[in-house]
C-alpha cells in the first residue's frame, strides 16, 4: 500500500506539495497544544518530510 502512495506523491508537483505540508503543519499548530507531544508515528513523518524539504533545497 506504500507503493500507491509513492506512486501518487510522484505525480504532485513541489509547489503543490510544498502548499499541502504547509497547510498540514498550519492545522497540525491550530489543534495541537505546544506542550503536547505528537505520537510517535506522526513524529516519524514529520521528520521525513523535513528532511526532505531540506534535500529538495
Amino acid at each position: 500500500m506504500a507503493g500507491a502512495f509513492a506512486n501518487d506523491s510522484e505525480q504532485i508537483d513541489r509547489r503543490t506539495s510544498r502548499s499541502i505540508r504547509d497547510a498540514v503543519g498550519e492545522r497540525l499548530q491550530q489543534r495541537l497544544r505546544p506542550e503536547t507531544q505528537l505520537p510517535t508515528h506522526l513524529e516519524q513523518l514529520m521528520n521525513e518530510l523535513r528532511q526532505r524539504d531540506r534535500d529538495q533545497h
